[in-house]
């Protein structure tokens, strides 16, 4: 099947690119919205001594008879905001509202501040580090929380994850390290060229048994260091991007004229949303 898209042209300067929102990324007339709930986590065992807000939008759909879908949003006060690049309540909405994806409850979660220095913040440590910290702090602090509130399905197919730059790897290694709990991935921008000890994943991924992800991909052409022979984001994108295609995963990439920011990655997560809920058209052999 052949899909026709509409023609636009290259921009001759890529300085200063920014796409636009389409209706799925704007309160509609007749969609209902989610309740958003604030909360704040204070008692961290996996990052000692910060603190840090989450955010809990649950659809208007939301039945305690039918257990919800899961989406964790790095940057939660970012991707949540309705005025922002991504507005990922909105986005919710809309598309379920239109049956586009199953009900949703976002969980947006903000890096974690120093308690004793509110200046001094956590994300890189968090976001930026190859291990299962991250992946364990959301099980077992700030998912049970939400779990213990509302029905949410165990399904794995059905936990998703989302960050941008460092954020994005940092979903990325949250699903690497435990599959059997999100199998989701968007990845917009991701800071792969400034993990500690380099970036991991293009060895990685084809070194041993693939995992059951699927994993949606968004990179710039200006992203940062684009034309530099070390520490390049657009580079590192690809060389991800192009592991995953030649180990057979589940994936798409989306590479635009942008520069690092959450424009085009925001303008796209509905379409990355319907992609990801939607059934696998192909499987990684394992």
């Amino acid at each position: 099947m052949t899909t026709t898209v509409p023609h636009c042209p290259l921009p001759r300067d890529l300085s200063d690119v920014r796409y636009s929102h389409s209706a799925d990324s704007v309160v509609q007339p007749g969609v209902p919205s989610g309740t958003t709930v604030e909360l704040e986590w204070n008692a961290s065992t996996v990052y000692p001594g910060t603190s840090r807000k989450v955010w809990v939008h649950v659809p208007a759909q939301y039945d305690p008879a039918e257990p919800a879908a899961l989406m964790v949003f790095q940057d939660g006060h970012l991707y949540l905001d309705p005025t922002g690049e991504v507005r990922g309540g909105i986005v919710l909405d809309n598309l379920i509202h239109r049956g586009d994806i199953p009900a949703t409850i976002g969980v947006f979660v903000d890096p974690g501040v120093l308690q004793d220095d509110e200046d001094r913040k956590n994300r890189n440590v968090e976001y930026d580090a190859f291990d299962d910290r991250y992946v364990t702090f959301l099980l077992e602090e700030i998912l049970p929380e939400v779990t213990a509130r509302y029905a949410v399905t165990t399904d794995p197919d059905r936990w998703g994850i989302c960050g941008g730059s460092s954020g994005g790897n940092c979903a990325f290694t949250a699903a690497w390290f435990r599959p059997d709990r999100f199998r989701r991935v968007i990845a917009c921008l991701s800071s792969f060229a400034q993990m500690p000890g380099g970036n991991p994943y293009p060895e990685l991924i084809g070194a041993g048994p693939g995992r059951p992800l699927r994993i949606f991909m968004q990179a710039g052409h200006r992203d940062l260091g684009w034309n530099q022979p070390g520490r390049n984001w657009l580079a590192e994108n690809l060389r991800v991007a192009a592991a995953l295609a030649e180990a057979g995963y589940d994936f798409r990439l989306a590479l635009g004229d942008g520069g690092h920011n959450p424009n085009h990655g925001g303008v796209l997560l509905p379409d990355a949303l319907r992609w990801l809920f939607d059934r696998p058209r192909r499987h990684h052999s394992p």
